[in-house]
Order: structure tokens, then C-alpha cells, then sequence
């Protein structure tokens, strides 16, 4: 049954990506990149097809959103992913590049919620911040000290420069690279909702949108403020040789590891399963993955993972997923995206 699956892919693998792609051996498995955050989730599905089907296991590689857009948007055939994990929605401008290199019937698939967490080891006491201070601790350029309405190139070293309640402990956060879907969610979330509290940055929103970006999204990079790679394991790690530094990753890393790190409070709330489902916890996103319509009839299995994803036993409320630290969506959104993947309805870029 399965050679037999196999041989009529390669066939129609040829035949639908064209004279380009039959040089390419034909792939009888799913390729998936894309979001650190989505790759657990996109894991336990995949080992599922692969144990309960005659499906290989998909393929994953974690490569950040911003990456996975670049490899999944650079074409059409068996040398280029079938789906992208990301941890924020898809860019307009990501959405064209896809269309220019022929990638113009794409599926949009939500997933689900999860929080962003500023986590530290739990040997010692839970922080207690405020998007406030995570701004003031990681943006590059910083409101006066001096209490006049202008910026000037971070000062803080400790914790407590940037809020006297705090501890005496230097800034050092972990975080992930520009690619990451995390630090853009992270930097909107986080640190544009932090530079709000001043006056004249809010303000500069309408004077100068593009300044008034760079001040809320730039991080620092002075040291205080470490790139971490899209490994969030290894940021768990760290965490717990260094009780003094923290680090930003999605919740469900800080789910699979309460025996090592906990989450800081966020404007009175830490990151729990129900606050970011009941939209308390302040720094939550939902979670996507991206599918080539021109690769679902041709590669062995593409039809029944989108099936397992978006059955009840792995999103719904008491999926599978739910066990691994996704935030499920509510009924009405499980029942469109449900829908869309049916019917295959493809994104318009008008629509980003």
C-alpha cells in the first residue's frame, strides 16, 4: 500500500511541478520550517501521521517565521517546503514575495493562542514587571533620565535603574534573533505597549510613524540584551546555570519545564494556560502555519496532516496540543479554520 502511495507521488510530483522539479528526486514526505514557538506542535502532529498512517513522518525544521516565510515563499516544487510554522501572521510584503516566485494559492491556518513569557530560573522569586520596565530595560534609546521629552542611548545596567522596586541584579535576557517571530511579537506586545506610558513617544505615533517604530521596536545591543538562536531549549538551559538572567521564549517551553524556570508577572499577571486563554496575561499571540494548495494533491500525507491538525483530538480544548502548552482557540474560530482547510480557501495578500 505504501510503495504503492510512493510511486504514484513521484509520478505526479513530475507531472505537477513541471520539466524544473523532475530533476529533483521526488519527496515522499512532508517539509516542514518555520516558528521554534509552532515546532513542538507541529512535532507531535507529525509523529502522530506518522505512527497511526502509511505516511512518513514529516519533516521539521525550526528556522524561525521570518526564515520560514524566505525558504517557503522562494517557490513552487519538491526543492522547497510544503508548509511554514509561524508565530505571527504572514506580511503583506511576505505575501507578495511568495507571488513572485509563483507561490500564489496559500492556505492560512490559526492554530491557536500562546503567551510570551520573561522567564527566569526558579530557584529564586518571581519578578514582577511591567511592560513599562521592559521597555526601559531593553530599548536602545530611552526617555531622559532627566524627565525632559527627548532620548538618549540606554543607561540602565540593573534592574532596579529601571524601577526602583526591583532588584540590584545587572539586565541580561536571552532572547531570539530578528527572524523570530517571538522577538516581533515580543517588541509589539511587550515593548511598544512599555513606551506608551511616555507621553511623547505615544505622540509620535502620528508625528513620525517610522521614528516613533524604531524607538518602540529596536533592542538594545550593549550586551544586555543576548540573541539566543532559535533554540529555546537552550535558553531554558541557561536559565537554570544563571539564576540572575532571564529569558523570552513562547509559554509552552515554560510548560514543559516548571521543574527549571518560571514566568515573571506581567502587569500583575504571570503567564498561566488560563490567563492567556481569558486574555488577562498582557502578552499573548496567536500561533499559524502556511500551506502550498499546489503542493496538497502531490505530496504523500499533506491532506491527512492538515486533517490531524485540525481535528478535535489534537486542538480542541482538551486536545493533545493543549497538553503541550497551546492555548486552544474557541469553538467558532476551531470550526472556520476547520472550514478553510476543507475547502482549501487560499489568502489574499489584500487581506494582510
Amino acid at each position: 500500500m505504501k510503495k504503492r502511495l510512493i510511486c504514484a507521488a513521484m509520478v505526479v510530483t513530475a507531472l505537477t511541478f513541471g520539466g524544473s522539479a523532475m530533476a529533483d528526486s521526488a519527496r515522499d514526505y512532508i517539509s516542514i520550517v518555520g516558528s521554534s514557538t509552532v515546532y513542538p506542535f507541529a512535532t507531535v502532529v507529525a509523529e502522530q501521521l506518522g505512527k497511526t498512517t502509511d505516511y512518513k513522518t514529516p519533516k521539521i525544521e525550526s528556522t524561525g517565521s521570518g526564515g520560514g516565510f524566505k525558504l517557503f515563499c522562494a517557490g513552487v516544487g519538491v526543492q522547497h517546503p510544503d508548509i511554514t510554522n509561524a508565530s505571527r501572521r504572514m506580511k503583506s510584503s511576505e505575501c507578495k514575495m511568495c507571488g513572485e516566485n509563483g507561490v500564489k494559492d496559500i492556505v492560512e491556518v490559526k492554530v491557536g493562542y500562546d503567551g510570551i513569557v520573561i522567564g527566569n530560573s526558579n530557584k529564586v522569586e518571581p519578578m514582577k514587571l511591567t511592560r513599562r520596565d521592559l521597555f526601559l530595560a531593553l530599548a536602545k534609546q530611552v526617555p531622559n533620565p532627566d524627565g525632559s521629552d527627548s532620548l538618549v542611548d540606554n543607561p540602565y545596567k540593573t534592574w532596579k535603574d529601571v524601577n526602583p522596586q526591583l532588584p540590584a541584579i545587572k539586565i541580561e535576557v536571552l532572547g531570539p534573533p530578528p527572524t523570530s517571530g517571538t522577538r516581533d511579537a515580543f517588541v509589539e506586545l511587550a515593548m511598544e505597549a512599555g513606551a506608551k506610558n511616555f507621553g511623547f513617544i505615544k505622540d509620535m505615533k502620528k508625528a513620525d510613524k517610522k521614528k516613533y517604530k524604531a524607538v518602540c521596536h529596536t533592542i538594545r545591543e550593549d550586551g544586555a540584551y543576548i540573541e539566543a538562536g532559535e533554540n529555546d531549549n537552550l535558553i531554558v538551559q541557561k536559565l537554570d546555570a544563571n539564576p540572575d538572567a532571564f529569558g523570552i521564549f513562547g509559554f509552552s517551553f515554560l510548560d514543559q519545564n516548571t521543574d527549571k524556570i518560571q514566568g515573571s508577572f506581567v502587569d500583575g499577571v504571570q503567564p498561566t494556560f488560563e490567563g492567556i486563554a481569558d486574555g488577562s496575561y498582557p502578552v499573548s499571540r496567536p500561533l499559524f502555519f502556511y500551506v502550498k494548495k499546489a503542493h496538497a494533491d502531490v505530496i504523500p500525507g499533506m491532506k491527512a496532516y492538515l486533517q490531524e491538525f485540525s481535528s478535535e483530538k489534537a486542538w480542541g480544548e482538551d486536545g493533545y496540543l493543549s497538553e503541550k502548552g497551546m492555548i486552544p482557540m474557541p469553538t467558532d474560530e476551531r470550526a472556520k479554520f476547520s472550514g478553510d482547510i476543507k475547502a482549501m480557501k487560499t489568502l489574499s495578500c489584500d487581506d494582510l
